[in-house]
C-alpha cells in the first residue's frame, strides 16, 4: 500500500507547490521545445514501472515472472524488461517455495 501511496502523495505535494508548472515550463523552454511534452507520459510510466518492479523485487517476487494463480503487471508489464533498482530478494523466494511445498503435500 505504501509503495503506491508515497509516490502519489509526493506528486500531490509537489503539484500543490507548483512543481508541475515548473516542469512543463522547463520542458517547453528546452531545446526540444513543445515536442518534449510528448515524452512526459513515457517518462512517468517508466517511473511507475520502476517503483512497481522495485517493490516486487524487495518482496522477493520476480517482476518478469507471471504466477499461475494471478495475472502479471497490467498491460503485460511482465514481458517488458525489469526497471527494478534492487535485485530480487532470495530469502522471500525460499519462504514462498516452502509454503507452496506444504500446500502441495496436503
Amino acid at each position: 500500500f505504501s509503495a503506491a501511496m508515497v509516490p502519489f502523495c509526493a506528486f500531490c505535494y509537489g503539484h500543490s507547490r507548483g512543481v508541475t508548472t515548473r516542469v512543463v515550463e522547463r520542458v517547453v523552454k528546452s531545446p526540444v521545445g513543445v515536442y518534449g511534452l510528448l515524452a512526459l507520459p513515457f517518462l512517468t510510466l517508466g517511473m511507475e514501472k520502476s517503483i512497481y518492479d522495485t517493490v516486487q523485487s524487495w518482496q522477493g517476487l520476480d517482476p518478469n515472472v507471471v504466477p499461475k494463480d494471478r495475472g502479471g503487471f497490467p498491460s503485460g508489464g511482465s514481458s517488458l524488461p525489469s526497471f527494478s533498482l534492487i535485485p530480487v530478494r532470495k530469502i522471500a523466494k525460499r519462504l514462498t517455495q516452502a509454503i507452496e511445498q506444504k500446500e502441495s503435500e496436503k
